[in-house]
């Protein structure tokens, strides 16, 4: 069975867990930029929580269905209807067949996704139906969704483990006062004391050209680099190192002055040199982000990092108790 793409959204696109495993050869892991939020939408419908599912980024898509499926939208509070007829996110809702999806205006966030039961079975390339726009591989022939578009769903695996709404604690909303935890290094040392301080004390603004590659901040102060002679393979400015690889989450400062966190189609690696690294705690908090949103970094170590993994690590397994 499929599923008629009548109306595509402003970038909707085919995403699961990523392609781990291919990123020392230039192929980024790609997938949902909110993780736990494309676990939940799975879990609710019977799914398994790696499952490819749809990526909508601030409107929502209009589908309809051709036979009965279970539906289940989260991460960014995108309203979804059927038939014009409202429904809850985060928690299953049915359609019927000749039903049609639809959403209202974005409330909250940036990125919702949309599990149908039995998952989205368009061919897996390295493992993975994540879609690769820049790349051009994977999803719906590497693109974003178009009008018309046949959307290929598989046979329903399993009953929902429950029907109820999922509670606001497992749901990992955005906190009024955005702060992401960073990681310093591997260049930090390349800015003075004063610069590096003036980094964390700033409050940074989401850049309108913000994408999947990563995010850009404005409104800073610009950061001061330490006096050297550039070595040999780096460019002439104070930003540039001899190319290096880019862990995911890195901070770049390309020229020192908008910071960049690498996100899930990033680039491997670069000739920009990188503060810090942003925990795998807040990645998903980042894909959440509109424009102009204020935010601020704040650095930790790693004991710290590897605690909000763990805090992490508990929510997703709630969320597997209660809806797997």
């Amino acid at each position: 069975m499929d599923i008629e793409v009548v109306k595509p959204g402003l970038l909707t696109t085919i995403q699961d867990l990523g392609r781990p495993g291919y990123y020392h050869l230039g192929i980024p892991t790609s997938g949902a930029m909110d993780r736990h939020a494309l676990r939940a939408a799975n879990l609710l419908v019977g799914n398994d929580e790696g499952d490819a599912a749809l990526e909508a980024v601030f409107t929502g898509p209009e589908l309809t269905f051709t036979d009965h499926r279970i539906i289940a939208v989260t991460g960014a509070e995108l309203p979804p209807k059927v038939d014009g007829e409202s429904r809850p996110t985060w928690a299953a809702f049915e359609v019927e067949p000749g039903q049609t999806l639809s959403f209202g205006f974005l409330k909250r966030g940036a990125r919702a996704y949309i599990a149908i039961s039995g998952g989205l079975e368009v061919p897996p390339l390295l493992g993975s139906r994540s879609t690769y726009v820049h790349g051009q591989f994977g999803g719906m022939d590497g693109r974003p969704l178009k009008g018309g578009d046949r959307l290929p769903v598989g046979a329903r695996k399993r009953q929902p483990g429950s029907r109820s709404p999922v509670s606001d604690e497992l749901r990992r909303t955005m906190p009024a006062d955005m702060v992401l935890r960073v990681l310093p290094g591997l260049y930090n040392h390349r800015l003075t004391p004063a610069a590096e301080q003036h980094f964390y004390d700033d409050t940074w603004a989401v850049a309108p050209d913000a994408d999947r590659v990563g995010y850009r901040f404005r409104g800073g102060s610009p950061l001061e680099f330490k006096a050297r002679e550039q070595p040999f393979g780096a460019g002439a400015d104070p930003s540039n190192i001899v190319d290096a690889c880019y862990p995911y989450g890195s901070i770049q400062v390309p020229a020192g002055t908008e910071p960049i966190v690498l996100h899930r189609d990033a680039v491997s690696g670069g000739g920009y040199f990188t503060l810090g690294t942003v925990i795998a705690a807040d990645m998903d908090l980042i894909g959440q982000l509109q424009p102009h949103q204020k935010i601020r970094f704040a650095p930790v170590d790693m004991p710290t990092a590897l605690a909000a993994r763990r805090q992490e690590a508990d929510r997703l397994d709630r969320l597997r108790q209660g809806y797997g």
